[in-house]
């Protein structure tokens, strides 16, 4: 569904008829034949005009780099109640993440100039701060 609704904003985008969205179909075809072969196999042959049979088509790889997350967005509670949220590189260190989280403003609104009793980096999935 996630790679059907990118489609749906690719279309919207004009890359209808490029070799992106000619590759995008195939997988898509590809992933969905185990579901639903018959209607798959009509789209194969006759719409894409592939060879005889989509079920014997060497199953899409994955690209692990391309699939790889540029940033991430943390959100950032303070006394247990989530009052922002941080945008910061995928690869970013816990100091790196606790310096943002301390360099919001938002953040500096809630802690009101007072120093933190705790900062908490929980595996890249939360910041928690105790004031």
């Amino acid at each position: 569904m996630e790679l059907l609704n990118e489609m749906y904003k690719a279309r919207e985008a004009g890359a209808v008829g490029t070799p992106e969205w000619n590759e995008a179909q195939e997988i898509y075809l590809k992933m969905l034949a185990p579901v639903a072969p018959h209607i798959t196999e009509e789209l194969w042959t006759n719409h894409l005009g592939k060879p005889y049979s989509i079920h014997q088509q060497q199953w899409p790889q994955v690209d692990e780099a391309a699939a790889k997350e540029d940033s991430i967005e943390l959100p950032v509670q303070i006394n247990g109640k989530v009052r922002d949220h941080i945008t910061v590189p995928a690869e970013a260190s816990e100091e790196a993440i606790r310096s943002a989280a301390l360099g919001s403003e938002t953040v500096q609104k809630y802690l009101e100039g007072k120093e933190p009793k705790k900062v908490i980096v929980a595996n890249k999935r939360l910041v928690s701060i105790v004031v």
